[in-house]
């Protein structure tokens, strides 16, 4: 099941659902694995991320990590965007 959040409003003023975020911004390196990037549906990717918890995965996305940057570029996301599209990435991938 995939994640199923109301439509966020953008800093503009329209709508976006969380798997509007994951298109617009993370498929980019999440899709084909680019810098290193966990692929969304790889689920042994994802495994040892998991294992450091949901907080370190929570933080690594905000914040960056390794190839990462920030909130992987999307500047106007919310910290609670990046954690749901950061679940949305989870659950598409077990």
């Amino acid at each position: 099941t995939s994640l199923s959040l109301p439509s966020q409003a953008t800093a503009g003023g329209e709508s976006r659902s969380i798997a509007d975020i994951y298109q617009s911004k993370c498929a980019v390196c999440h899709a084909s694995g680019a810098a290193g990037a966990p692929k969304l549906g790889d689920a042994a990717a994802w495994a040892s991320r998991l294992d450091k918890g949901m907080d370190t995965l929570y933080a690594n996305a905000i914040n960056g990590f390794q190839g990462m940057p920030p909130k992987g570029l999307c500047m106007d996301c919310s910290e609670a965007e990046i954690k749901a599209t950061v679940d949305y990435l989870l659950e598409n991938s077990q």
